[in-house]
């Protein structure tokens, strides 16, 4: 059984934590927005499809990366199988299955070019999971093997799509294909790291983080001294995306230690998979230290009792009543 995540916000006892790829993460990520999302409503258990050339409608406006595309109605019938087509090739890295994408996506119905979903118009671009039980099974093949900086167009068959139940709030009947155009911004995988400028770590009462973005876990070295009383959260490294608000979710990569014993007691890094989390769901040493923070960045949160657990820790965590935490955060995205 996968290890589960200790930093999400207390609720009663037994239901402390949740997944880190839980069904509770995925639903609210989904949130984010008020349209529907490729998210997948279950596993699917449909072989794999064959991937083929076509037929695939015109993009007929919008055709630079990024640029949010007008798709033509489908001609004829829809292949049966996964057509796909690489409308514009990025250099980038290339995209794995488990990997976490951030991409703008415009979505339609074949027979009828009605758009059910689009990102460019709530700029802000999807961030999600190519994986079984996270998203439909028409984006993790489609888009597994492509590089960051294409544009793809594909077109997914029910088997591949929302199955013969559809997908009611978008307006999509079991018996549609679907035609997506997607922009790979950006892929995340477990070794990802911050990016940024190295930032000093003058304070001789605060932890000192390491600095590696080697996808290896930073040393967090912990002073002999009383921790502090009230929240810290200050740049490791700095970056230069956008700033975190309170509303957003986030991909992170993150190690968690206890101040008095420098024990690691929840790590990423041990899980070999990242998290995502709105801040909503997170203790609130977490939710305030992360608030204003650049994407890009690694931050040090120190989280008092408080702020943090108090004298209600997970049990079987191994955080003791009344510790004070200290963590690693590399801030990946937000949405």
């Amino acid at each position: 059984m996968r290890r589960r995540s200790l930093i999400l916000a207390a609720v009663p006892a037994g239901l402390v934590t949740l997944s880190a790829c839980s069904d509770d993460d995925k639903s609210d990520s989904s949130k984010s927005s008020d349209s529907p999302s490729p998210s997948a409503s279950e596993t699917s258990a449909a072989p794999a499809p064959k991937i083929v050339d076509g037929p695939l409608p015109a993009v007929t406006a919008g055709t630079k990366f990024g640029e949010k595309p007008t798709v033509a109605k489908g001609s004829g019938d829809p292949s049966d199988q996964l057509a796909v087509k690489t409308l514009i090739a990025g250099g980038g890295k290339v995209v794995a299955e488990n990997d976490y994408v951030q991409a703008n996506y415009l979505g339609q119905i074949w027979d009828t070019a009605k758009v059910f979903d689009n990102s460019y118009d709530r700029k802000t671009p999807l961030v999600i999971q190519l994986a079984q039980g996270s998203i439909i099974d028409g984006w993790r093949y489609a888009l597994a093997g492509k590089k960051t900086g294409s544009r793809v167009e594909f077109s997914v068959p029910p088997t591949w799509g929302y199955g013969a139940e559809g997908q009611a709030q978008a307006g999509i009947k079991g018996t549609d294909t679907l035609v997506f155009v997607v922009d790979l911004e950006k892929t995340f995988t477990a070794s990802s790291s911050a990016e940024g400028k190295d930032v000093p770590q003058d304070g001789a009462k605060l932890p000192t983080v390491g600095t590696n973005t080697d996808g290896k876990a930073p040393d967090i070295k912990i002073p002999k001294v009383d921790p502090p009383t009230k929240l810290v959260a200050n740049y490791v490294i700095e970056g230069d995306g956008e700033a975190v608000a309170a509303e957003n979710n986030v991909l992170v990569q993150y190690k968690g230690v206890i101040w008095d014993t420098g024990k690691e007691f929840d790590s990423t890094y041990s899980r070999k998979a990242l998290t995502s989390f709105g801040l909503s769901q997170v203790v609130k040493g977490w939710a305030q230290g992360l608030t204003g923070k650049k994407v890009g960045s690694r931050v040090v949160i120190v989280i008092p009792p408080s702020l943090g657990y108090g004298d209600n820790p997970p049990s079987g965590s191994g955080i003791e009543k009344d510790s004070t935490m200290v963590f690693s955060v590399d801030i990946l995205a937000k949405w």
